[in-house]
């Protein structure tokens, strides 16, 4: 207890100005450091104001391509096919048009891998398409076979071989391969069965080799089927090109992949939006076709697991600057619900384009639903300015799309992200249409369009093959540096030393693979 009349010494009262000073110097530099993020948020706010603004005439050029070219050329050894094969490999493709051609060109790497004779490729066409073109009806055969001379034997089908005098033919064992099956399943089990047995048949042949393999010049391999070696028959390429110059005499078009059609929607599940007998019918296809699984609309809506309606992907381009003058084609089958959904796209953007519409052929009209239909859609959109798809989630057709644009010159693709829109269609819905357009234009800023940028899974490889089938002429990594000019010369030098004349034939297939 202090006396009366105490006094602290010196010290001690100098101690306690300095607490308390020390105490203030914090408070101080507590508030200032609050001022400063509070006024560097209303700086970043007003610079993300102004800087929410897409330049709609730039997107009808390709996108950036900081240096690089596409290029599936080897560019390290790489010996051609060996004089003598293990064997004969069937495959059948299942699924669409673009699903079987992933396939093909998984067909060609295992072909290669196991040095083994591809035997032209089967196409599922029957089980989904109702359409037996076939390989033959729809792809350049001979092209096909040119083109890959350096990397397989291909042949039309398995040829009879003579022993003891009598003709025989090879009977090719069945195998079902394992989904994605890694590169040792085909070194191991297949090549053992085909060795045993002079040729084997894969079937089914979907997604049956992984994607994700650590070795380049395998995945170059897949490029220059893709993109060089699958090439349409003449007519589809003629009859394509005859489309897209229709479209393009009065100037820019877009094309966009609508895919808001039964087989999608039963998919994924979304179907309050639907009068109550589409609800039966969708319900139905769902129970007949996919496994069963609970799904509540709202939940696989708020995290964008619906495909865009018609109206809603009107409302995205309206919001990044394109008018009502802008010129549509679009790539989409029948779409479920009919005119109640187009009513409102066509409103927005008058100047559509379909089948029906630009074919004077009429060839189109008899097969819209077959391979040929799919096929000039294809390359319709693959050549057009701009390829917009609404789902490229589960569709082979926007994601091979996506892949061969990127390596087309990285031409300009708009990738709405469904999960960032969805709370801001709610929103709209529910009323609140204030800032509806800047909304839209900040979630489409953060997507990519179509410029080279590094593969995240679950992207495909056939939908970004960069940086294994790009190149760059002044590369800091060695890696990435293009190979030479002279690279078809290098692979023709190796045949003629291996002896392999039998594939004599131009090697001008390559150059587009090589440094372009």
């Amino acid at each position: 207890m202090r006396r009366p009349g105490y006094r602290q010494p010196l010290k001690q009262q100098l101690g306690g100005v300095k607490a308390m000073f020390l105490r203030l110097s914090v408070a101080v530099i507590v508030v200032v450091i609050c001022m400063f993020l509070l006024m560097s948020a209303m700086s970043s706010s007003n610079s993300n104001s102004s800087s929410a603004e897409i330049n709609a005439e730039a997107l009808w050029g390709t996108a950036a391509s900081d240096g690089w070219r596409a290029s599936s050329a080897p560019r390290s050894d790489w010996p051609p096919p060996a004089s003598e094969s293990n064997g004969y490999l069937r495959v059948r493709c299942n699924g669409g048009l673009n699903q079987q051609r992933s396939a093909i060109c998984n067909a060609v790497l295992a072909a290669r891998i196991m040095n083994a004779t591809l035997v032209l490729p089967e196409l599922d066409a029957n089980s989904f398409w109702h359409d037996d073109s076939g390989f033959q009806g729809i792809y350049d055969v001979e092209h096909f076979i040119k083109t890959l001379k350096y990397d397989v034997r291909i042949v039309e089908s398995i040829p009879e071989i003579r022993k003891n005098g009598k003709v025989k033919k090879i009977k090719a064992k069945q195998i079902r391969p394992p989904r994605d099956a890694p590169i040792s399943w085909y070194t191991t089990e297949a090549l053992k069965t085909m060795k045993e047995h002079g040729a084997i048949y894969l079937t089914p042949f979907s997604h049956r080799l992984a994607e994700e393999i650590d070795y380049p010049e395998y995945q170059r391999l897949r490029c220059r089927v893709n993109y060089h070696a699958l090439r349409f028959k003449p007519h589809i390429m003629d009859l394509s090109q005859s489309i897209v110059t229709k479209l393009r005499s009065q100037g820019h078009f877009m094309t966009i992949h609508l895919r808001f059609e039964m087989d999608m929607l039963a998919f994924a599940g979304c179907f309050d939006i639907f009068s109550p007998e589409e609800q039966k019918i969708l319900k139905k296809y769902r129970q007949e076709n996919f496994a069963e699984k609970r799904l509540i609309y709202d939940e696989r809506r708020a995290i964008g697991k619906c495909p865009l309606t018609p109206e809603e992907v009107g409302l995205i381009l309206r919001a990044m600057g394109f008018d009502n003058s802008t010129r549509i084609y679009l790539a989409a089958g029948e779409l479920f619900g009919g005119e109640r959904f187009m009513k409102p796209f066509r409103s927005l953007f008058p100047r559509l384009e379909n089948h029906s519409t630009v074919d004077t052929t009429g060839e189109l009209g008899k097969n819209t639903m077959g391979l040929l239909g799919s096929a000039v859609d294809y390359m319709v959109c693959l050549l057009s300015d701009i390829f917009m798809p609404t789902y490229d989630g589960p569709s082979n057709f926007a994601n091979n799309l996506l892949g061969h644009r990127l390596y087309y010159g990285f031409r300009t693709t708009i990738r709405p992200d469904r999960k960032a829109l969805a709370p801001i269609f709610i929103d709209r819905e529910k009323g609140h249409t204030a800032g509806f357009d800047e909304a839209v234009r900040r979630a489409m800023l953060k997507t990519n369009f179509g410029g080279p940028h590094k593969r995240i899974s679950p992207e495909s490889f056939y939908t970004n093959s960069w940086p294994e089938c790009f190149c760059k002429k002044s590369a800091v990594n060695p890696a990435d540096k293009c190979p030479p000019h002279d690279v078809v010369e290098v692979l023709n030098s190796q045949m003629e030393r291996e002896g392999i004349s039998d594939f004599e034939a131009s090697g001008s297939n390559l150059t587009l693979a090589t440094d372009k």
